[in-house]
């Protein structure tokens, strides 16, 4: 396994870095497993743990926490705030309000008395980033997180969030966590080139892009849309919707490139993140043990040049197969009101 510095912190964190979303109802219910998950991720030199509020509504949280009870003082821990755990007003988002309370909650499902990583979900235009910037800092001061970062933020936002943290005084992002993944590249266009810049780790999600590079789906190959992740967004597997077809395309030649170098899709998929210059560690969420043994074995795999270039000409640098984030999209896209004249202003 090996160890980078996490943006400028001093916090040294694997290479390959664990993630918890599959742990708990969502994914794998079976808590003894997880932990058993967990543990030999650990032991064999992860050191890093991610995990969110809203993954199966806390109980990931409460799974890494009883996991972590012996351990903790060897394990980097990440968790993040933004989305609603319940229905009804001011719980959710990137308020102060919603921040501090909720804190305290990952706090005690974690049990533990501090988040090394504390990451801003989603970016949340109906609050000042100023305000977010604030309480995050504040949390620092009180010790109950020693870094904040985000996480899917646009570079237009990193940009501006730094920008108030150099005028204010406030604490910055240190960390982003974008998707990344050999057929969702577009996050080289400005994003990584933002982080690097203003020395900002970056912990990416998805490298086997929603499961199309895991290597059990194929083109011309039955598909049950029904189960698994297909049965979460079947849009994104269906094989008759033009809109796939490049993603098909690309993993059948994917897989051609991973035969010639004598590793398999994944090995493949996790390395190439790991190859670029702003990426600090990948996360990967196995649900079962059989799923981390695959992903851990590319921790040691580094690619060339020509095998990179390979890749390069199956997905050009920058390019998206699909759209990465399906849980956000910016309010310029999403509220009419900011993409058209209203009648009365016409």
């Amino acid at each position: 396994m090996r160890y980078r510095t996490l943006g400028g912190t001093g916090i040294e964190v694997s290479t390959h870095c664990l993630g918890a979303m599959m742990f708990g109802s969502v994914g794998n219910p079976d808590h003894e497993d997880c932990i058993r998950i967990i543990h030999a991720a650990l032991d064999q030199g992860i050191n890093f743990v991610d995990t969110a509020d809203m993954y199966s509504a806390g109980e990931s949280e409460e799974i890494v926490g009883e996991a972590l009870k012996d351990r903790r003082d060897d394990v980097v821990l990440a968790t993040k705030v933004h989305f609603p755990l319940t229905e009804g007003r001011n719980r959710s988002g990137n308020s102060r309000r919603w921040i501090i309370r909720e804190v305290e909650d990952s706090l005690r499902r974690l049990d533990t008395d501090w988040i090394d990583l504390y990451q801003i979900h989603r970016p949340d235009h109906t609050t000042d980033i100023e305000e977010t910037l604030w309480a995050l800092t504040d949390l620092v001061s009180a010790g109950k997180i020693r870094a904040f970062g985000c996480s899917a933020f646009p570079a237009e936002d990193i940009v501006e969030a730094y920008h108030v943290s150099d005028q204010r005084g406030y604490g910055r992002f240190r960390t982003n966590q974008p998707p990344y993944s050999m057929i969702a590249r577009g996050i080289e266009r400005s994003v990584l080139p933002t982080c690097r810049r203003l020395g900002m780790g970056v912990l990416t999600y998805s490298p086997l892009a929603f499961g199309f590079l895991s290597g059990k789906i194929r083109k011309d190959q039955p598909l049950d849309l029904t189960k698994g992740r297909a049965a979460i967004a079947p849009e994104r597997f269906d094989p008759t919707l033009p809109a796939n077809a490049a993603k098909y395309d690309a993993v059948e030649k994917l897989i051609e490139v991973a035969d010639g170098i004598g590793t398999t899709l994944p090995e493949l998929a996790m390395a190439f993140v790991t190859a670029h210059p702003a990426v600090t560690s990948v996360i990967s969420g196995p649900r079962t043990m059989e799923q981390l043994d695959g992903l851990i074995k590319a921790a040691d795999l580094a690619l060339d040049d020509k095998t990179l270039d390979q890749i390069d000409e199956i997905t050009p640098p920058g390019t998206d197969h699909y759209r990465a984030d399906g849980a956000w999209q910016p309010q310029s896209l999403t509220d009419v009101a900011q993409r058209r004249r209203l009648q009365a202003d016409r």
